[in-house]
């Protein structure tokens, strides 16, 4: 069973990891009225609107990849009675 978590959890990152980058998408479009994010690299925002949206984006990231390395072991001990190990 164990053997079956670890493909399990990774593919659960990476449909999170595609969720969280339209969550976080969403909400820069909210919060500041522009389509997209700026890149780091980008010249015509400065230094605050591009830490901003990269703090967002991480605090997204970060909630959701808990969210998910949290469910993935919990359901893993419902179903088998023992929590995973790292």
């Amino acid at each position: 069973m164990k053997l079956l978590f670890t493909p399990a959890r990774m593919l659960a990152g990476i449909l999170g990891g595609v969720a969280a980058s339209a969550a976080s998408g969403q909400i820069w479009k909210l919060v500041s009225g522009t389509k997209e994010a700026p890149d780091a690299t980008d010249r015509d925002h400065g230094w605050g609107t591009v830490i901003a949206a990269a703090a967002l984006q991480g605090a997204v990231f970060a909630v959701v990849k808990a969210a998910i390395d949290r469910g993935s072991a919990v359901a893993y001990h419902r179903a088998t009675g023992e929590w995973p190990d790292k």
